[in-house]
Protein backbone atom coordinates (compact mmCIF):
# COMPACT_ATOMS: atom_id res chain seq x y z
CA UNK A 1 0.00 0.00 0.00
CA UNK A 2 1.61 3.28 -1.03
CA UNK A 3 2.50 5.77 1.98
CA UNK A 4 -0.35 8.44 0.62
CA UNK A 5 -3.43 6.02 0.46
CA UNK A 6 -2.03 4.55 3.94
CA UNK A 7 -2.70 8.36 5.14
CA UNK A 8 -5.85 9.03 3.59
CA UNK A 9 -7.09 6.06 5.21
CA UNK A 10 -5.83 7.23 8.60
CA UNK A 11 -7.58 10.34 8.36
CA UNK A 12 -11.29 9.20 7.17
CA UNK A 13 -11.10 6.89 10.12
CA UNK A 14 -10.17 9.49 12.47
CA UNK A 15 -12.87 11.89 11.15
CA UNK A 16 -15.52 8.66 11.83
CA UNK A 17 -14.08 8.30 15.51
CA UNK A 18 -14.59 11.97 15.66
CA UNK A 19 -18.01 12.50 14.55
CA UNK A 20 -18.84 9.04 17.18
CA UNK A 21 -17.86 10.79 19.79
CA UNK A 22 -19.74 14.16 19.15
CA UNK A 23 -22.66 12.20 19.24
CA UNK A 24 -22.54 11.04 22.60
CA UNK A 25 -20.88 13.92 24.28
CA UNK A 26 -22.16 17.71 24.58
CA UNK A 27 -20.07 20.40 22.81
CA UNK A 28 -19.40 23.40 24.34
CA UNK A 29 -18.69 26.87 22.32
CA UNK A 30 -16.25 28.81 23.76
CA UNK A 31 -15.51 32.13 22.98
CA UNK A 32 -12.10 33.06 21.33
CA UNK A 33 -10.35 33.94 24.48
CA UNK A 34 -11.50 31.04 26.43
CA UNK A 35 -10.33 28.58 23.79
CA UNK A 36 -6.91 28.65 24.64
CA UNK A 37 -8.03 28.11 28.08
CA UNK A 38 -10.35 25.09 27.55
CA UNK A 39 -10.48 22.21 24.95
CA UNK A 40 -13.42 22.66 22.68
CA UNK A 41 -14.85 19.03 23.52
CA UNK A 42 -15.09 18.58 26.77
CA UNK A 43 -17.20 16.13 28.94
CA UNK A 44 -18.20 17.47 32.85
CA UNK A 45 -17.04 15.10 34.76
CA UNK A 46 -13.37 15.22 33.12
CA UNK A 47 -11.21 15.96 35.97
CA UNK A 48 -8.41 17.80 33.39
CA UNK A 49 -11.08 20.74 33.05
CA UNK A 50 -10.03 24.11 34.14
CA UNK A 51 -11.64 26.86 36.52
CA UNK A 52 -12.25 30.32 35.43
CA UNK A 53 -9.26 33.04 36.44
CA UNK A 54 -10.62 35.20 39.09
CA UNK A 55 -10.96 38.76 38.20
CA UNK A 56 -9.42 41.86 39.59
CA UNK A 57 -12.64 42.94 41.41
CA UNK A 58 -13.30 39.33 42.76
CA UNK A 59 -9.53 39.18 44.65
CA UNK A 60 -10.08 42.85 45.22
CA UNK A 61 -13.74 42.35 46.91
CA UNK A 62 -12.28 39.17 48.72
CA UNK A 63 -9.36 40.98 50.44
CA UNK A 64 -11.71 43.82 51.48
CA UNK A 65 -14.30 40.88 53.09
CA UNK A 66 -11.34 39.55 54.57
CA UNK A 67 -10.06 43.25 56.19
CA UNK A 68 -13.08 43.71 57.24
CA UNK A 69 -13.59 40.06 59.61
CA UNK A 70 -10.37 41.06 60.94
CA UNK A 71 -10.96 44.33 61.80
CA UNK A 72 -14.42 43.01 63.39
CA UNK A 73 -12.44 40.02 65.01
CA UNK A 74 -9.68 42.11 66.51
CA UNK A 75 -10.76 45.70 68.13
CA UNK A 76 -8.91 48.57 67.90
CA UNK A 77 -7.69 49.54 71.86
CA UNK A 78 -7.34 52.97 72.44
CA UNK A 79 -3.56 53.10 72.34
CA UNK A 80 -3.50 51.14 68.85
CA UNK A 81 -6.12 53.86 67.92
CA UNK A 82 -3.31 56.94 68.84
CA UNK A 83 -0.57 55.42 67.85
CA UNK A 84 -1.94 55.09 64.40
CA UNK A 85 -3.17 58.69 64.53
CA UNK A 86 0.18 59.42 65.68
CA UNK A 87 2.49 57.88 62.83
CA UNK A 88 -0.17 59.00 60.15
CA UNK A 89 0.74 62.61 61.31
CA UNK A 90 4.56 62.34 61.24
CA UNK A 91 4.08 60.81 57.79
CA UNK A 92 1.01 63.08 55.70
CA UNK A 93 3.44 66.03 53.94
CA UNK A 94 5.84 63.93 52.69
CA UNK A 95 4.24 61.90 51.43
CA UNK A 96 2.36 64.13 48.97
CA UNK A 97 3.87 66.08 45.50
CA UNK A 98 6.53 69.11 45.61
CA UNK A 99 3.66 71.26 44.11
CA UNK A 100 1.06 70.52 46.75
CA UNK A 101 3.35 70.87 49.51
CA UNK A 102 3.72 74.54 47.94
CA UNK A 103 0.43 75.31 48.15
CA UNK A 104 -0.13 73.88 51.50
CA UNK A 105 2.23 76.62 52.47
CA UNK A 106 0.76 79.08 50.99
CA UNK A 107 -2.83 78.30 52.62
CA UNK A 108 -0.62 78.55 55.99
CA UNK A 109 0.04 82.22 55.83
CA UNK A 110 -0.16 84.38 58.98
CA UNK A 111 0.93 87.58 57.25
CA UNK A 112 1.97 88.84 54.35
CA UNK A 113 3.04 92.78 53.24
CA UNK A 114 5.61 93.92 49.90
CA UNK A 115 8.86 93.12 52.26
CA UNK A 116 8.24 89.78 54.58
CA UNK A 117 5.68 86.73 54.35
CA UNK A 118 5.60 84.77 57.76
CA UNK A 119 4.14 80.94 57.12
CA UNK A 120 2.98 78.76 59.88
CA UNK A 121 5.45 75.86 59.62
CA UNK A 122 4.23 72.58 59.64
CA UNK A 123 5.83 69.49 61.68
CA UNK A 124 8.59 66.85 60.10
CA UNK A 125 9.40 69.33 57.23
CA UNK A 126 12.87 70.61 57.37
CA UNK A 127 13.68 74.21 56.70
CA UNK A 128 16.39 73.15 54.39
CA UNK A 129 16.86 69.78 52.06
CA UNK A 130 18.05 67.13 53.74
CA UNK A 131 18.97 63.20 52.62
CA UNK A 132 15.98 61.14 52.01
CA UNK A 133 13.71 63.64 52.65
CA UNK A 134 10.99 64.42 49.95
CA UNK A 135 10.07 67.66 50.80
CA UNK A 136 11.31 71.06 52.28
CA UNK A 137 10.73 74.68 52.82
CA UNK A 138 13.57 75.73 50.62
CA UNK A 139 12.79 73.44 47.87
CA UNK A 140 9.53 74.58 47.68
CA UNK A 141 10.27 78.75 48.33
CA UNK A 142 10.30 78.76 43.80
CA UNK A 143 6.89 76.78 43.35
CA UNK A 144 5.40 79.47 46.17
CA UNK A 145 6.89 82.37 45.01
CA UNK A 146 4.86 81.74 41.14
CA UNK A 147 1.85 81.19 43.94
CA UNK A 148 1.62 84.41 45.20
CA UNK A 149 0.44 86.96 43.14
CA UNK A 150 2.26 90.26 44.18
CA UNK A 151 5.29 88.86 43.51
CA UNK A 152 7.71 90.02 40.44
CA UNK A 153 8.41 87.65 37.62
CA UNK A 154 11.91 85.84 38.91
CA UNK A 155 11.47 86.99 42.62
CA UNK A 156 13.17 85.16 45.07
CA UNK A 157 12.06 84.35 48.71
CA UNK A 158 14.51 84.08 50.68
CA UNK A 159 14.52 82.60 54.87
CA UNK A 160 15.07 84.76 57.21
CA UNK A 161 15.58 82.92 60.23
CA UNK A 162 16.13 78.82 61.41
CA UNK A 163 13.57 76.30 62.53
CA UNK A 164 14.42 72.84 63.35
CA UNK A 165 12.32 69.80 61.74
CA UNK A 166 9.87 68.82 64.62
CA UNK A 167 9.43 72.47 65.19
CA UNK A 168 6.44 74.26 64.17
CA UNK A 169 5.26 78.03 64.72
CA UNK A 170 6.14 81.05 62.81
CA UNK A 171 8.70 81.30 59.80
CA UNK A 172 9.70 84.42 58.53
CA UNK A 173 10.15 84.61 54.25
CA UNK A 174 11.54 87.91 53.15
CA UNK A 175 10.88 88.82 49.85
CA UNK A 176 13.36 90.57 48.38
CA UNK A 177 17.21 91.08 49.77
CA UNK A 178 17.06 94.13 51.68
CA UNK A 179 14.38 92.76 54.02
CA UNK A 180 16.65 89.49 54.17
CA UNK A 181 19.00 92.01 55.18
CA UNK A 182 17.09 94.32 57.77
CA UNK A 183 16.02 90.80 59.57
CA UNK A 184 19.57 89.41 59.85
CA UNK A 185 21.01 92.62 61.16
CA UNK A 186 17.41 92.62 63.82
CA UNK A 187 18.45 88.74 64.89
CA UNK A 188 22.18 89.42 65.34
CA UNK A 189 21.50 92.55 67.49
CA UNK A 190 19.20 90.37 69.53
CA UNK A 191 16.08 93.18 68.97
CA UNK A 192 13.78 90.27 66.97
CA UNK A 193 11.94 88.28 70.08
CA UNK A 194 10.68 84.95 69.50
CA UNK A 195 8.22 83.16 71.87
CA UNK A 196 7.86 79.41 72.52
CA UNK A 197 5.49 77.58 74.12
CA UNK A 198 6.78 74.04 74.78
CA UNK A 199 5.18 71.23 77.01
CA UNK A 200 8.28 69.63 79.25
CA UNK A 201 8.27 66.69 81.64
CA UNK A 202 8.64 67.62 84.78
CA UNK A 203 7.78 71.36 86.45
CA UNK A 204 10.75 73.54 86.43
CA UNK A 205 11.95 75.14 89.82
CA UNK A 206 12.13 77.64 90.28
CA UNK A 207 9.07 78.61 88.22
CA UNK A 208 10.56 81.48 86.09
CA UNK A 209 14.11 82.66 85.64
CA UNK A 210 16.95 83.00 82.67
CA UNK A 211 19.61 80.53 81.90
CA UNK A 212 22.78 81.51 81.19
CA UNK A 213 24.63 78.44 80.27
CA UNK A 214 26.95 78.12 77.36
CA UNK A 215 26.57 75.30 74.49
CA UNK A 216 28.75 73.34 73.21
CA UNK A 217 28.81 70.16 70.70
CA UNK A 218 29.96 66.76 72.71
CA UNK A 219 30.93 63.63 71.42
CA UNK A 220 29.07 60.68 73.05
CA UNK A 221 31.27 57.88 73.18
CA UNK A 222 29.76 53.98 73.87
CA UNK A 223 28.05 51.51 71.71
CA UNK A 224 25.51 54.43 70.11
CA UNK A 225 28.90 56.84 69.11
CA UNK A 226 27.01 59.98 68.09
CA UNK A 227 27.19 63.84 68.69
CA UNK A 228 25.34 65.74 71.08
CA UNK A 229 24.72 69.29 71.50
CA UNK A 230 25.76 69.60 75.86
CA UNK A 231 26.16 72.37 78.53
CA UNK A 232 29.94 74.06 79.31
CA UNK A 233 29.16 76.13 82.20
CA UNK A 234 31.25 78.86 83.39
CA UNK A 235 31.03 77.98 87.05
CA UNK A 236 31.26 74.64 89.15
CA UNK A 237 30.75 74.07 92.83
CA UNK A 238 33.99 74.38 95.18
CA UNK A 239 35.99 71.56 96.81
CA UNK A 240 34.05 72.29 99.87
CA UNK A 241 30.78 72.57 98.29
CA UNK A 242 29.40 75.90 99.77
CA UNK A 243 30.30 78.20 96.72
CA UNK A 244 31.01 78.34 92.98
CA UNK A 245 33.87 79.03 91.30
CA UNK A 246 34.42 80.34 87.65
CA UNK A 247 36.18 78.02 85.18
CA UNK A 248 37.79 79.04 82.19
CA UNK A 249 35.52 79.35 79.42
CA UNK A 250 35.82 77.24 76.47
CA UNK A 251 36.57 78.18 73.31
CA UNK A 252 34.21 75.97 71.05
CA UNK A 253 31.47 77.01 73.23
CA UNK A 254 28.47 79.54 72.19
CA UNK A 255 27.34 82.06 74.19
CA UNK A 256 23.22 80.75 74.96
CA UNK A 257 20.79 82.63 76.84
CA UNK A 258 17.12 81.61 77.50
CA UNK A 259 14.32 82.92 79.61
CA UNK A 260 11.66 80.98 80.80
CA UNK A 261 8.36 81.20 82.58
CA UNK A 262 5.87 78.61 83.75
CA UNK A 263 2.21 79.03 82.12
CA UNK A 264 0.82 76.18 84.31
CA UNK A 265 1.39 72.51 84.96
CA UNK A 266 -0.61 69.15 85.92
CA UNK A 267 -0.03 65.85 85.55
CA UNK A 268 3.54 65.82 86.39
CA UNK A 269 3.81 68.21 83.26
CA UNK A 270 4.23 71.87 82.05
CA UNK A 271 3.28 74.25 79.50
CA UNK A 272 6.26 76.43 79.78
CA UNK A 273 6.80 79.83 77.73
CA UNK A 274 10.33 80.72 76.22
CA UNK A 275 12.23 83.39 74.51
CA UNK A 276 15.49 82.78 73.84
CA UNK A 277 17.97 85.61 73.70
CA UNK A 278 20.59 84.05 71.10
CA UNK A 279 20.66 81.59 68.78
CA UNK A 280 22.78 78.19 69.11
CA UNK A 281 21.54 74.75 67.43
CA UNK A 282 19.25 72.71 69.94
CA UNK A 283 19.71 76.23 72.73
CA UNK A 284 16.02 75.43 74.11
CA UNK A 285 16.12 71.92 73.96
CA UNK A 286 19.27 71.48 76.24
CA UNK A 287 18.60 73.97 78.79
CA UNK A 288 15.79 72.08 79.84
CA UNK A 289 16.81 68.72 79.69
CA UNK A 290 20.42 69.20 81.03
CA UNK A 291 19.96 72.72 83.08
CA UNK A 292 16.61 72.31 84.43
CA UNK A 293 16.12 68.52 84.09
CA UNK A 294 12.96 69.15 82.47
CA UNK A 295 12.74 67.76 79.06
CA UNK A 296 10.63 68.92 76.34
CA UNK A 297 8.05 66.18 75.56
CA UNK A 298 8.77 64.26 72.57
CA UNK A 299 12.51 65.08 72.58
CA UNK A 300 14.07 61.83 72.46
CA UNK A 301 17.53 62.88 71.49
CA UNK A 302 17.85 65.01 74.44
CA UNK A 303 15.79 62.63 77.11
CA UNK A 304 19.02 60.55 77.51
CA UNK A 305 22.63 61.58 77.19
CA UNK A 306 24.54 58.21 76.72
CA UNK A 307 21.99 56.49 74.33
CA UNK A 308 19.87 57.19 71.15
CA UNK A 309 16.33 56.06 73.07
CA UNK A 310 12.83 56.71 72.89
CA UNK A 311 11.78 59.32 75.58
CA UNK A 312 11.15 57.51 78.84
CA UNK A 313 7.52 58.91 80.36
CA UNK A 314 6.34 58.30 83.69
CA UNK A 315 3.14 55.78 83.80
CA UNK A 316 1.03 58.85 85.44
CA UNK A 317 2.04 60.69 82.32
CA UNK A 318 1.69 57.40 79.68
CA UNK A 319 -1.93 56.82 81.06
CA UNK A 320 -2.97 60.67 80.68
CA UNK A 321 -1.74 60.58 76.92
CA UNK A 322 -3.39 57.24 76.19
CA UNK A 323 0.03 55.42 75.28
CA UNK A 324 2.49 52.40 76.14
CA UNK A 325 6.02 53.40 76.80
CA UNK A 326 6.99 50.93 73.45
CA UNK A 327 4.78 53.85 71.21
CA UNK A 328 6.45 56.59 72.89
CA UNK A 329 8.85 56.90 69.91
CA UNK A 330 6.06 58.05 68.09
CA UNK A 331 4.82 61.36 70.35
CA UNK A 332 5.66 64.45 68.14
CA UNK A 333 8.52 67.24 69.81
CA UNK A 334 6.12 69.93 71.59
CA UNK A 335 7.94 72.72 70.64
CA UNK A 336 6.19 76.02 68.75
CA UNK A 337 6.99 79.13 68.10
CA UNK A 338 3.69 80.97 69.34
CA UNK A 339 4.78 84.42 68.64
CA UNK A 340 8.06 86.64 66.59
CA UNK A 341 8.14 90.65 67.12
CA UNK A 342 10.08 92.61 64.79
CA UNK A 343 10.65 96.06 65.65
CA UNK A 344 9.37 99.03 63.91
CA UNK A 345 11.40 100.43 60.96
CA UNK A 346 11.23 104.36 59.60
CA UNK A 347 7.99 105.23 62.42
CA UNK A 348 6.58 102.08 61.48
CA UNK A 349 4.72 100.59 64.62
CA UNK A 350 6.29 96.84 65.38
CA UNK A 351 5.44 93.89 63.66
CA UNK A 352 3.60 91.04 65.72
CA UNK A 353 3.21 87.91 64.32
CA UNK A 354 1.28 85.09 66.24
CA UNK A 355 0.52 80.93 65.78
CA UNK A 356 -2.07 79.48 67.10
CA UNK A 357 -1.21 75.77 68.49
CA UNK A 358 -0.78 72.97 66.34
CA UNK A 359 -3.52 69.83 66.96
CA UNK A 360 -1.67 67.37 68.30
CA UNK A 361 -0.02 70.22 70.86
CA UNK A 362 -3.81 70.91 72.36
CA UNK A 363 -4.52 67.99 72.49
CA UNK A 364 -1.63 66.68 74.62
CA UNK A 365 -2.88 69.63 76.43
CA UNK A 366 -6.33 68.29 76.85
CA UNK A 367 -5.18 64.89 77.77
CA UNK A 368 -2.88 66.38 80.34
CA UNK A 369 -6.02 68.64 81.83
CA UNK A 370 -3.31 71.46 81.29
CA UNK A 371 -5.51 74.79 80.64
CA UNK A 372 -4.70 76.01 76.79
CA UNK A 373 -3.06 79.21 76.81
CA UNK A 374 -5.20 82.51 76.12
CA UNK A 375 -4.74 83.85 72.47
CA UNK A 376 -2.12 86.12 71.77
Amino acid sequence: MSRIKFVNMWISRWFRQDAAVKTRAPCFLLSGREYGEHSSVSEPDSTARRTRRPRAADIAERLRREKEEQTAEVPVSPVQRRVSELKQFTQQLQSVHPNVFAKALYRSILYQDQHLIAINKPYGVPVYNTGGIRNSIAESLPVLAKIISNMQGGSQLHICHSLGKDSTGVLLLAKTEEAFERVQSQIKLHQMERKYMVVTVGVPVPSEGVIDIPIIEKEVTGTQHHFKMGLSPLYRLTEEGDGLTRVRAHRQAHSAVTQYRVLDSSSGCSLVELQPVTEVKHQLRVHMALALACPILGDHKYAHWNKLAPQKLPEGVLRRLGLEQSKTRYLPLHLHVRQIILPGVKGHSDLIVSCPLPKYFTTTLKRLQIPLPEKT
